[in-house]
């Protein structure tokens, strides 16, 4: 164990802080949540000589050879190790820029390592070279999921820009996500994602259409991701949701927190399942987060604490985490991508901080060195050495 202080940042590495808490709750076995981290890309240390940017996004089919696929698979197995599901091929892995041909083979290769706690995918239409109709929305999406649990995965429907482009009415929104759960032998989940995560979905399942959607089929419909930085709409949501079964998985990496945990008191109602797997029902969220990436280690034993009863201690190691991603999140939302893989190179996890489209570039100095002083608060960081060498080094080139 080492502790180091960070200079000018008033914050010390402890890379043991986590262990007391790891000790407490190693008898845990059993979560009362479910919990699915989006994992994000790792990309090659060639990738500083590409000449891609924001402003000059490559097109998908040149960033395949620039994803370290070792190192991304890798990652996603530490991240199991701490008790998490894995997203695949969500917004965290850039889903919009590297396009399906890079998703589908993230979700193959994520298929293969057998995760025990299992893995859900993002189904689109971005193999689709143009959208003539909705019925060419439903036949993609179809296609999609078919590819994600034919690898083991469970699909989560993703929203459809085409939908948002042509400023389609409620029912056409039901009408193409009707489609989809008529013809699909399910389980799926639903994803909305804000306007602050993609400008283009501004106005995404408009007037009634999101709670028809829901209404489609509960059996088929297990739950809904809700990416909507909207606390009290997400409980709303989960109480109306609640008699039939279905479940919110949170996306709200700002209050994450109390949504998982619940009220003072929340308790397991009754359990269902979930892609054959275990599912509490209860006044709470299940998390779908791609937060979950930068703070799996302290998370992972926060909820095995929640399981145990203790939410004081949960309280005392997600509360911080739950600060991290409030400023990891900060607006511009979408560039939230950077600094999860700055803080994953801060702890060796990867060789490098690149983005794909070099978007680490979308967040200033100040930003990171507050994210990486956040996430030692957070009992984040394994290796207090590293940390410190890496900062050092980040702090002479920026």
């Amino acid at each position: 164990m080492t502790r180091i202080a960070l200079a000018g940042l008033g914050v010390t590495v402890d890379d043991g802080a986590l262990a007391p808490f790891r000790a407490q709750f190693a008898a845990v076995t059993q979560p009362v949540r479910t919990a699915f981290a989006a994992a994000h890309v790792v990309l090659v240390d060639d990738y500083a000589n590409a000449d891609h940017s924001p402003e000059r996004p490559a097109e998908p089919g040149a960033l395949a050879p620039y994803i370290d696929w070792d190192a991304t698979l890798a990652l996603r197995q530490r991240i199991h190790a701490h008790g998490f599901g894995i997203a695949e091929a969500m917004d965290t892995a850039q889903r919009f820029e590297i396009g399906w041909d890079i998703a589908k083979r993230l979700i193959a290769a994520t298929g293969r390592l057998g995760l025990a706690r299992g893995f859900v995918a993002g189904a689109g239409v971005d193999h689709l070279r143009a959208v003539r109709s909705l019925h060419d929305l439903v036949d993609g999406v179809l296609y999609q999921v078919e590819v994600i649990q034919a690898a083991g995965g469970l699909p989560i429907v993703l929203p459809m820009l085409e939908l948002a482009r042509r400023g389609a009415s409620a029912d056409d929104y039901v009408e193409v996500y009707g489609a989809i759960v008529r013809q699909s032998r399910g389980p799926l989940l639903v994803h909305w994602l804000g306007a602050a995560f993609h400008a283009g979905l501004a106005g995404y399942f408009p007037g009634d259409s999101f709670e028809r959607v829901m209404d489609l089929d509960p059996t088929i419909v297990r739950g809904c991701k809700l990416s909507l930085l909207d606390a009290e709409h997400e409980r709303r949501t989960r109480a109306r949701l609640a008699p039939r079964g279905q479940v919110v998985l949170t996306g709200d990496d700002f209050h994450f927190a109390e949504l998982i945990a619940g009220e003072a008191g929340a308790e397991v109602t009754e359990w269902s399942t979930l892609a054959d797997r275990p599912l509490a029902l209860g006044p709470f969220s299940h998390a779908l987060l791609g937060v979950l990436d930068a703070v799996a280690a302290p998370a992972g034993v926060a909820l095995a604490a929640l399981a145990a009863g203790d939410r004081a201690s949960y309280d005392t190691l997600m509360r911080p985490c739950e600060a991290l991603g409030q400023h990891l999140f900060a607006a511009p939302t979408q560039h939230y991508k950077a600094g999860i893989a700055f803080l994953a190179w801060l702890d060796g996890h990867q060789s490098n901080p690149f983005l794909v489209n070099h978007a680490e570039r979308c967040r200033d100095r100040a930003h990171y060195l507050r994210a990486a002083a956040l996430a030692a608060e957070a009992r984040v960081f394994s290796d207090a050495n590293r940390v410190a060498e890496r900062l050092q080094r980040f702090l002479a080139q920026s």
